[in-house]
C-alpha cells in the first residue's frame, strides 16, 4: 500500500485529501460494508461523501445499468431525446413541489449550483447574491464565491457579489442562548438590515443549504427559510436551495431539506446520492426561470443514459422501500444513542442532525482526529469537517437496518470513551 499511496502523492495534487494516517484503498462493497486492500471490513457511515445512498452492489441499480450498456449506447448527448432523462426529470419535478418545474442535468453538485446562480443572475439582471455563513456549495470560481469557509475558499475573486448571512451560527456570543423563535427573529431583523445597507437595489438570489455538509451539518431552525421568504418575496429576491447532501429523504422528516422549513424554493439543486455512485447533479426550477436563457445550451455528458438509468433505479427504490420513514427510524436510534452518551462525555460539545445526517462536535481538532482512527480501527467510516475542523460527520446509506444503528452506534460511542479516556 505505501507503493500506491507514494504514487498518489507524485501525480495527484497535495490538495486532494486523504482519510487517515495510513489511508485504505476500498476494493469491494456490499449492503452497507466495504472490504479495504487489506481484507478487512468496515461499517460504512460516510458512503462515500453521502453518495453511495441505497449502500453498494445493488441488484437493481446494476440490473438497470447492465440492460443500458447492453444496448451498445452509452452516450449520445442532449442534441438527442433521452427517454431515461426524460423520466426521470418527470420524477423529480413532481417530488420537487415546485409549480410548472424543469429539470436540466450536469454532471455534479458544483455544476449544478452553477447553473442555478446562472439562472438567478440572469432573471434578475444583476450579480448580486446572498448566501449564508459556514456554507459550501463547491470548487469552482462561482461555487467558490458563495462558499464561506475559509478552509475551502482559495481565493477572494468573485464572478458574484455575495453577502452572507446568519443562520447557522447559534454558537456566536451574539445568538447564544436564544431559543429557535427569537434566534430566527435576529437572523430576519439581519436579513432587513443587509437589504438596506450592504445591497444595491437588486438581488439575484439567496442560496442556501438546508443542512450545511462541509459546515459539518450546522443548520438554521426550521422555519428561518420560510421567514427569510416572507422577506425576499417583498423583494423578488429567489431562493435557491442546495439539497445536494439533504435531498432524496435523507433527513426523515421530510424528501427534500428545505421541506423542514415549510417552504417551496425557487430553484433546487440536487446531485451525489441520486446516482448511487453514478455521476449526475442537477436543478429543479420554475419553468418560466429555466426557460428564460436566450442563449443556445445543452450539457454533454449531463443526463447520459448510463447515469440515468442509474439514477432511475435509485430513485424508484428509495421510493419503493420508503426509505426516508427509514431514515427518520435508524437515525433517531444514532440521534438519541449519541446524545445519552454525551451526557457522560465532555469532549462531546454537541450532538446534532436530522435522519441519517448527524454529526458530533468535538471539543478539539485533535479529538475529531483520533476520532477517524479509533473508529476506523473499531471498522466504521465517518467523514470529518466543520468550521474549526472538530465535527465528526456521518451520513449512512439510507438502506442501513437498524441492527446495524444499533452496531454504528456502540462503535461510536466506543470510540468517544477511548479518547475520553486519554485526555482524562
Amino acid at each position: 500500500m505505501s507503493d500506491l499511496l507514494a504514487r498518489h502523492r507524485a501525480v495527484i495534487p497535495n490538495w486532494v485529501a486523504l482519510n487517515y494516517a495510513e489511508p485504505i484503498e476500498i476494493v469491494s462493497g456490499k449492503g452497507n460494508r466495504v472490504v479495504d486492500h487489506t481484507g478487512k471490513s468496515y461499517l460504512d457511515f460516510f458512503a462515500g461523501i453521502l453518495t453511495n445512498m441505497i449502500g453498494y452492489d445493488v441488484p437493481e441499480v446494476r440490473e438497470a445499468v447492465e440492460r443500458q450498456l447492453a444496448t451498445g449506447v452509452v452516450h449520445t448527448s442532449t442534441v438527442y431525446l433521452l427517454r431515461g432523462q426524460i423520466e426521470l426529470a418527470e420524477k423529480i419535478a413532481r417530488l420537487s413541489g415546485i409549480p410548472d418545474a424543469k429539470v436540466f442535468f450536469t454532471n455534479s453538485g458544483t455544476e449544478a449550483n452553477e447553473t442555478a446562480l446562472l439562472l438567478a443572475t440572469y432573471a434578475r439582471k444583476t450579480d448580486q447574491v446572498l448566501a449564508m455563513r459556514q456554507s459550501y456549495h463547491g470548487r469552482s470560481f462561482g461555487a467558490i464565491s458563495v462558499t464561506s469557509n475559509t478552509t475551502w475558499k482559495n481565493n477572494s475573486m468573485s464572478p458574484l457579489n455575495v453577502h452572507f448571512l446568519h443562520g447557522a451560527d447559534r454558537h456566536l456570543p451574539a445568538f447564544r442562548g436564544m431559543g429557535d423563535a427569537e434566534y430566527i427573529e435576529a437572523c430576519v431583523a439581519d436579513l432587513r438590515h443587509a437589504l438596506a445597507t450592504v445591497v444595491s437595489r437588486d438581488v439575484a438570489a439567496l442560496i442556501a443549504e438546508p443542512i450545511q455538509g462541509v459546515g459539518g451539518f450546522t443548520a438554521a431552525p426550521d422555519g428561518l427559510f420560510k421567514a427569510y421568504k416572507e422577506v425576499l418575496d417583498e423583494h423578488g429576491i429567489l431562493l435557491i436551495s442546495d439539497e445536494v447532501q439533504t435531498g432524496w429523504g435523507r433527513t426523515g422528516s421530510a424528501f427534500f431539506g428545505i421541506q423542514n422549513h415549510d417552504v417551496t424554493p425557487d430553484m433546487m439543486t440536487f446531485a451525489k446520492g441520486l446516482g448511487n455512485g453514478f455521476a449526475v447533479g442537477g436543478i429543479v426550477a420554475r419553468g418560466d426561470l429555466m426557460d428564460g436563457l436566450h442563449a443556445v445550451g445543452l450539457s454533454t455528458f449531463g443526463g447520459n443514459p448510463i447515469s440515468m438509468a442509474a439514477a432511475n433505479a435509485t430513485l424508484d427504490y428509495v421510493l419503493d422501500h420508503d426509505l426516508q420513514a427509514n431514515a427518520a427510524r435508524t437515525g433517531k436510534i444514532i440521534i438519541d444513542g449519541l446524545r445519552e452518551a454525551a451526557q457522560r462525555l465532555p469532549i462531546v460539545k454537541e450532538v446534532r442532525g436530522k435522519g441519517l445526517m448527524f454529526a458530533i462536535e468535538l471539543a478539539e481538532p485533535a479529538h475529531a482526529g483520533r476520532f477517524m482512527e479509533e473508529s476506523k480501527k473499531l471498522g466504521l467510516l465517518a467523514g470529518k469537517g466543520g468550521l474549526y475542523g472538530t465535527a465528526i460527520r456521518m451520513a449512512p446509506p439510507l438502506t442501513l437496518t437498524v441492527e446495524e444503528a444499533h452496531e454504528g452506534l456502540d462503535i461510536i460511542v466506543n470510540a468517544l470513551e477511548v479518547i475520553q479516556d486519554e485526555v482524562r
